[in-house]
């Protein structure tokens, strides 16, 4: 791997690391900024200390990836709503311009010369064990990796960003359940340098567990384990899905044994059309079903777990139905679907039901007893157990859907959303879909690891 390896990595940097004049803008746009927060912090009536935190603090920010967090730290004693209060009237002190977004609790976010902008109050508590607001961890964890990261380890945690975006697993928000910069770094701590990640995960066996300062075991079911440093009740991968743990792995491996800087480039397919997705559909002869309707206004932390719900609803009725689902997606913008891709389109009209064995005493003798004067064909004998072979309830999945969508598992919002109006999409119809969401199913329709 040597030379083809560092000779990949070498041009990679290039993408990666911001050069002197985007350090040197960001330098004095942050310098800036704190010095807003602080004059802003001078006019409240209780004290408090600003920092900037994140990775524009701890150098391992990629170019063209730049936003800026600066927190304002206020004493533990004070109340929520005064946190909030004191936190947003900082906040648009410094980005008069900027828009009010809610995590756990509001902050005020903006741009500034071209860099995003988050000021975010918090709790300046003792450790990150007495957090009071899940961000009152980040201070922790930019002190911890910053004491410990050094020019070169930081160069490699931005190729591991860099990796990380091409192969589509960085960013731990909820649609994307993939890894976080503070996971990025801790991973790159952990194993020193760029190559020795690379090494170590294409050598992952699942379930990994990576516990940076020795805590001791703790009791956490997810695939990787990462035990933060600074909280060690806490996985710093909990966000992680498999399938992007999955994934870091089989390009690890693929990038062992062919380095290339394609790895580091995202894979941003060409918009799939009405035709293409329609021809697509006619050679799988597959059934698409769809429901779509107006996406609830939610962010998308919010909402992805609720359309994920619901598309994990409306799958297991299908398949619980007998209409064997192939796969299943879901997308959203002005507008969200639910996609299931079914390999039948119709049932027929009555099903096979097995029931207990002969001898399963008071068990058999209810069954048998159940359907002997229904409308059921038997019960008969199939080997040892009662078997009917009785009318099924739904033959179409578009009876499924026209009659089942509101008794499956649905997200509240996205519930909400239904009632107020929707439409169901079967078959060729769906591809009108590639209108809105042509990147989506050029994706889907060229599935990649």
């Amino acid at each position: 791997m040597g030379d083809a390896f560092d000779a990949v990595t070498d041009r990679a940097r290039s993408r990666v690391d911001p050069d002197p004049t985007e350090r040197e803008r960001l330098g004095a746009v942050a310098e800036t900024l704190i010095a807003r927060a602080e004059t802003a912090v001078e006019e409240l009536p209780v004290s408090a200390d600003v920092l900037q935190v994140g990775s524009t603090a701890r150098n391992t920010w990629t170019s063209g990836n730049r936003d800026i967090d600066v927190f304002v730290r206020f004493p533990p004693k004070l109340s929520r709503e005064q946190l909030e209060r004191y936190g947003l009237r900082v906040g648009w002190e410094v980005l008069p311009d900027g828009r009010e977004e809610f995590a756990e609790h509001p902050y005020v976010t903006g741009e500034r010369s071209g860099f995003g902008v988050d000021i975010v109050p918090c709790f300046a508590v003792e450790s990150a064990g007495a957090i009071q607001s899940a961000v009152d961890r980040t201070p922790f964890h930019t002190e911890y990796v910053a004491t410990r990261l050094d020019s070169e380890t930081a160069g490699a945690v931005r190729l591991a960003k860099g990796f990380l975006r091409g192969i589509g697993a960085y960013g731990s928000d909820l649609r994307t359940r993939g890894f976080s910069g503070y996971l990025t770094e801790l991973l790159v701590l952990e194993y020193g340098c760029f190559r020795s990640l690379i090494e170590s995960v294409a050598e992952w066996k699942l379930p990994v567990t990576i516990d940076p300062e020795g805590h001791g075991e703790r009791s956490f079911d997810a695939p990787l384990v990462v035990i933060d440093p600074t909280d060690p009740e806490r996985n710093v991968a909990a966000v992680c899905s498999e399938r992007n743990v999955a994934r870091l792995i089989h390009h690890a491996r693929a990038f062992q044994d062919d380095p290339t800087v394609d790895r580091f480039v995202p894979d941003d397919p060409e918009p799939l059309s009405q035709e293409a997705m329609r021809a697509q559909l006619s050679d799988r002869e597959t059934t698409p079903v769809a429901v779509r309707f107006d996406a609830p206004d939610l962010v998308d932390d919010q909402l992805y777990p609720q359309l994920d719900r619901s598309l994990r609803g409306l799958r297991d009725e299908l398949d619980r139905r007998g209409f064997d689902p192939l796969r299943a997606t879901t997308v959203a913008n002005d507008h969200a679907v639910l996609f299931v891709e079914c390999e039948v389109p119709a049932r027929p009209a009555v099903e096979r039901h097995v029931g207990p064995p002969v001898d399963a005493g008071e068990h058999a003798s209810s069954f048998y007893e159940k359907y002997a004067d229904s409308d059921a064909y038997g019960p008969f004998i199939d080997g040892n157990r009662y078997v009917v072979e009785r009318s099924r309830e739904r033959t179409s999945v578009r009876s499924v859907l026209e009659e089942q969508l509101f008794s499956i598992a649905l997200g509240v919002d996205i519930e909400d959303a239904l009632n107020e109006n929707y439409e169901i999409m079967i078959g060729p119809r769906t591809a009108t879909l590639a209108e809105e969401f042509g990147t989506e199913f050029a994706r889907y329709f060229d599935p990649k690891p």
